[in-house]
C-alpha cells in the first residue's frame, strides 16, 4: 500500500519508518549492509512501500532476491517486526 508522499523541513520525501519515526533516502541502511537486523529490514519494506525506492531499486542497491524481499513483508503483515527474527524464524512459521 503506497502512502501519500510527504516533505520534511530539507525538502526531502519521507515515508514515516518502522518506528513511527519519519525515514528518508539517506537514512536508509548503506548499500553494503551485511548484518540485516530487524530494523533495518523494516526500514527497507517501509521505504518501498511508501515509495521512497522502487522494489527494483532496493533489490539491486541491496543485493536482495524478490523471494527474500517479499519474505520480510510477509513476516512484517503476519507477526509485525518481531517476525523479521532470523533467529527465532522456526517459531513463526505454520
Amino acid at each position: 500500500m503506497l502512502q501519500e508522499r510527504r516533505l520534511n523541513s530539507r525538502g526531502e520525501q519521507y515515508v514515516v519508518g518502522p518506528t513511527g519515526t519519519p525515514l528518508t533516502l539517506r537514512d536508509l541502511p548503506p548499500a553494503d549492509t551485511n548484518r540485516w537486523v530487524i530494523r533495518r529490514k523494516a526500514e527497507v519494506v517501509a521505504a518501498v512501500r511508501g515509495g521512497l525506492i522502487s522494489l527494483e531499486d532496493a533489490l539491486t542497491k541491496y543485493r536482495l532476491t524478490a523471494e527474500e524481499f517479499i519474505a520480510w513483508q510477509q513476516a512484517i503483515d503476519k507477526w509485525g517486526m518481531q517476525g523479521l527474527r532470523t533467529t527465532r524464524i522456526q517459531s513463526y512459521r505454520d
